[in-house]
């Protein structure tokens, strides 16, 4: 049921034509890849930016000092 095939497509692409004509299906196609393009686009730039903020972070903010603890026994009674 949730596989496409070739008749699904095939049947999918005549109701559109129907529906918006053969002269409209370019014009849709081409919005959809302008808003591909600029969904890309715009998701580049933000990892981009993430990249040159990470790579402009300071070296105390990644690394860690030891620190050290200390365990003290304590007396206690055992409860019956």
């Amino acid at each position: 049921m949730g596989e496409l095939s070739f008749e699904k497509l095939l049947i999918i692409a005549v109701v559109i034509m129907v529906l918006f004509g053969a002269k409209k299906i370019p014009e849709l196609m081409r919005g959809l890849g302008k808003g591909v393009r600029e969904f890309n686009d715009g998701k580049n730039g933000i990892l981009r930016d993430m990249e040159g903020k990470a790579n402009n972070a300071s070296p105390d903010a990644t690394t860690t000092t030891k620190q050290s603890s200390t365990i003290t026994d304590v007396e206690h009674e055992t409860v019956k």
